[in-house]
């Protein structure tokens, strides 16, 4: 099976030394998942929770909602041309009675690392329907002295980019602050997919209590992906796109955006936060 790091010779250059050494590098491999046995996506992902995040994808896509949704997750076999099995191929079987969404063309697409939405035909094709409304309340506002330590419990739970540097990550906190969970990907989007697909596997669905922090931008997806969740908060330590700050205002999710020290840009929801701990400015 795929691992999450591997090893690359290095010419290193360091005051004027050079040397030659190995390098720990993220792996990426492709994934492709496949949905009753159709090709549905390819993702180049880190191998690891695979299972995880094609589930947590068929979330976001509005496929699934509930574990007992799932009949079964299984890698393919015969994947490969000597019939063996490469391990980057997954299979999702839907129990009885669950509908099967239409797989065209314009679905069955390319997904890169960096942009999980490249190949769709239009953004009113990734609305997916979100089976949950934000809930208005919140089990107790979120503080701005706990928002502002989220960053750090991230980058100390993040294993895999002490080793590598090139990993993005995501991570679900209870309003409190406390680490729910924890995943880490080549892709931003793969990473909260497979906090999403966890928590569906564990019957955790919707995760209306929880805060979601990603290490990178919140793109569009990455709102979409949390308010299919259920998720009322996400915060990001860098910039939000416009798309994501007018699905946020659509649906009511709590949107933060450059979360770094003691400084955020809040940009919807405010209404669960509790910033009176923060400096205010005019």
């Amino acid at each position: 099976m795929g691992r999450a790091t591997d090893r690359r010779r290095v010419i290193r250059v360091r005051d004027g030394v050079v040397t030659t050494r190995p390098d720990t590098l993220v792996a990426e491999e492709p994934l492709e998942i496949r949905l009753n046995g159709r090709p549905l996506a390819i993702t180049m992902r880190t191998p690891g929770d695979d299972f995880a995040l094609a589930a947590g994808f068929l979330v976001s896509e509005g496929v699934l909602g509930a574990r007992d949704e799932v009949a079964g997750i299984a890698y393919c076999a015969g994947a490969t041309q000597d019939g063996g099995n490469s391990y980057n191929v997954v299979d999702v079987r839907l129990a009885d009675g669950v509908p099967v969404p239409d797989i065209s063309l314009e679905r069955h697409v390319y997904t890169t690392s960096s942009c999980g939405l490249c190949g769709k035909a239009s953004l009113d094709a990734v609305r997916a329907t979100a089976r949950w409304t934000l809930p208005h309340d919140f089990p107790r506002p979120v503080t701005a002295r706990v928002l502002t330590s989220l960053p750090d419990r991230l980058r100390e739970a993040q294993r895999v980019f002490d080793r590598t540097g090139g990993l993005h990550a995501a991570a679900l906190f209870t309003p409190d602050g406390e680490l729910v969970d924890v995943r880490e990907d080549v892709g931003r989007h793969n990473a909260v997919d497979k906090l999403v697909g966890r928590a569906l596997q564990q019957g955790r669905l919707p995760l209306a209590g929880h805060v979601l922090l990603v290490s990178g931008r919140a793109s569009f997806e990455l709102a979409q992906k949390a308010v299919t969740a259920g998720i009322p908060v996400l915060a990001a330590v860098s910039a939000p796109s416009s798309l994501a700050v007018d699905l946020a205002a659509e649906t009511g999710l709590t949107l933060v955006g450059f979360l770094r020290g003691a400084s955020m840009n809040v940009y919807s929801g405010e209404h669960r936060l509790d910033l009176s701990g923060a400096d205010a400015e005019g």
